[in-house]
């Protein structure tokens, strides 16, 4: 099932999967995305991405700290240990 919510300015997708759910918060410059997306990817395609872990709602993606950081989101600010909810800020 994939269900697609709007969160604030921003567009939510949860995936849900055999054991795992698969989501993530895209903004205008850039997404959050759990342990399912790659910072290394990611780089290789030039995306702005800060990776969350251990989320299974929009509501956690927002609260919980930033584990990894794309070069491209640090760029815009993005840094490690800072919430969801102020990476997406910086990606708007």
């Amino acid at each position: 099932m994939i269900e697609v919510s709007p969160i604030g300015n921003w567009t939510g997708v949860l995936v849900r999967l055999g054991n795992a759910d698969m989501i993530i918060i895209v903004a205008a410059k850039g997404f959050v995305g759990c342990g399912y997306f790659s910072v290394e990817t990611a780089e290789k395609v030039g995306d702005a991405l800060a990776v969350v872990r251990g989320v299974s709602s929009f509501e956690e993606v927002l609260k919980a700290k930033v584990s990894e950081v794309s070069s491209k989101a640090k760029k815009l600010g993005v840094r490690a240990g800072m919430s969801g909810m102020q990476a997406l800020e910086l990606l708007s």
